[in-house]
């Protein structure tokens, strides 16, 4: 008899929790819809604009010479909103950190402000508005679901996550992402099934508008052999120091900037007709926007042997004069031309070498590794799945503790098993 009634109550408990299961799954099935569908819907009308300046661009030079005046207005901007001293993607990590909350208003004022940058010929990504629009999207559709502040912060890497996807078509490396970039060394679980739904949704939402990922699927990786293996090291280890320089140079220069030029109407002014000036001198618009057209090139095998130090010298000031935009899209030129670069130095494939740069830079800047592998399988395919592997090994181990995000938490140690809690370096 006490045999059944406690088989009976073991039954009880374990219906209690599967229905607890379904309806925690019903629910975050459903705000992933919502939020994959909004967040979207969003992110591919910013892909279309953000394209559509970007060929007007490239059949209107003339117009990088109001890039200055583009300047004044993205600050004039946010000081109607009363938003001077913005955070940028650091303010999207630190509110999953529960360190700050992040407006609803920086939406459309990101939108609005990188666009300026694309169309005027500044020197940014785009990742950087898309985690910033989708995680502003994804905090306010939290609070209008009136969520506690725990599940307000899946919402919003749900957010980031639909942003990323539908921008660069990578649902996979889009869903983790988000999870793995806030806290290096753990990774926040809990937010997995709202982030896989919310970017494959947002992904297929994009691609039926039109809106595709890039795909290097193309490139042949021969059998890797000790020497080839070697050769990788090498370049993974290369990279992993030029991520390092990368996000020195970028703090550093917006450092001098703050401290010279306090004024953000005369910085942002000064460093776009500095951007201006270098550009004529260059005589070539490859550096201008996100460059994308110069990373096709280099996975193609062609690159000019200094285009990543120019670059990283353009998006340095771009960005940190306050231009909008983001630092990613810029890891991925400097990591593929790099690359390229070093692969037609010691005669082995310029493209393979490309890849294997882009994947180790981005992984370097980011201190994301399992992001990295996952993008690396979306760009590229899996045929060079050894290589990305040395490329994101090394490269995690060698950039240190350096990363493009002042708010992204270092937990875990990248040398030892220990817990060390703290920030990455600046």
């Amino acid at each position: 008899m006490m045999e059944k009634l406690k088989a009976v109550k073991m039954f009880k408990t374990y219906s209690k929790k599967s229905i607890q299961h379904i309806y925690r799954f019903a629910k975050w099935t459903l705000v992933s819809m919502v939020t994959g569908l909004t967040v979207g819907g969003f992110s591919t009308l910013f892909a279309f604009m953000m394209n559509s300046v970007t060929d007007f661009r490239s059949k209107n030079d003339f117009i990088i010479l109001f890039l200055p005046l583009a300047g004044i207005v993205t600050v004039f901007l946010y000081s109607i909103f009363k938003y001077k001293n913005d955070k940028g993607t650091n303010l999207v990590l630190s509110t999953v950190h529960a360190q700050s909350e992040i407006p609803f208003r920086m939406a459309p004022l990101i939108f609005v402000t990188t666009i300026l940058t694309h169309l005027f010929g500044g020197s940014a990504g785009r990742e950087g508005a898309a985690l910033q629009l989708g995680g502003s999207i994804g905090n306010q559709l939290g609070r209008w679901m009136r969520f506690d502040d725990a599940d307000k912060r899946v919402v919003v890497l749900c957010g980031m996550s639909a942003a990323f996807a539908a921008l660069f078509g990578t649902p996979m490396a889009a869903a983790v992402f988000s999870m793995e970039v806030v806290s290096v060394g753990i990774m926040y679980y809990a937010a997995l099934v709202p982030c896989a739904f919310s970017s494959l949704i947002a992904s297929y939402f994009a691609s039926n508008f039109g809106i595709h990922g890039d795909d290097f699927s193309g490139i042949v990786f021969p059998e890797l052999t000790p020497l080839t293996t070697v050769e990788m090291i090498a370049l993974s280890i290369l990279c992993a120091v030029i991520s390092i320089v990368f996000v020195i140079m970028l703090h550093s220069t917006g450092d001098l900037f703050r401290k010279y030029l306090k004024n953000p109407y005369i910085r942002i002014f000064l460093a776009g007709c500095v951007i201006v000036v270098l550009t004529l001198l260059f005589q070539t618009r490859d550096y201008n926007g996100a460059g994308i057209a110069v990373i096709e090139r280099a996975i193609n095998g062609e690159a000019v042997p200094y285009a990543f130090l120019v670059k990283m010298i353009f998006t340095a000031i771009t960005i940190e004069a306050g231009f909008r935009g983001g630092e990613i899209v810029p890891s991925f030129f400097i990591g593929a031309t790099f690359g390229c670069t070093y692969g037609a130095f010691i005669g082995f494939s310029p493209s393979v070498c490309a890849a294997v740069g882009l994947i180790a830079l981005f992984c370097g800047v980011t201190n994301c590794p399992i992001t990295s592998m996952l993008i690396s399988f979306e760009l590229f395919g899996a045929g060079g799945i050894h290589y990305f592997l040395i490329a994101v090994a090394v490269s995690y181990f060698m950039s240190g503790y350096y990363g493009l995000y002042k708010d992204q938490t270092i937990v875990y140690s990248k040398y030892k098993t220990k817990f060390i809690n703290r920030k990455t370096h600046q």
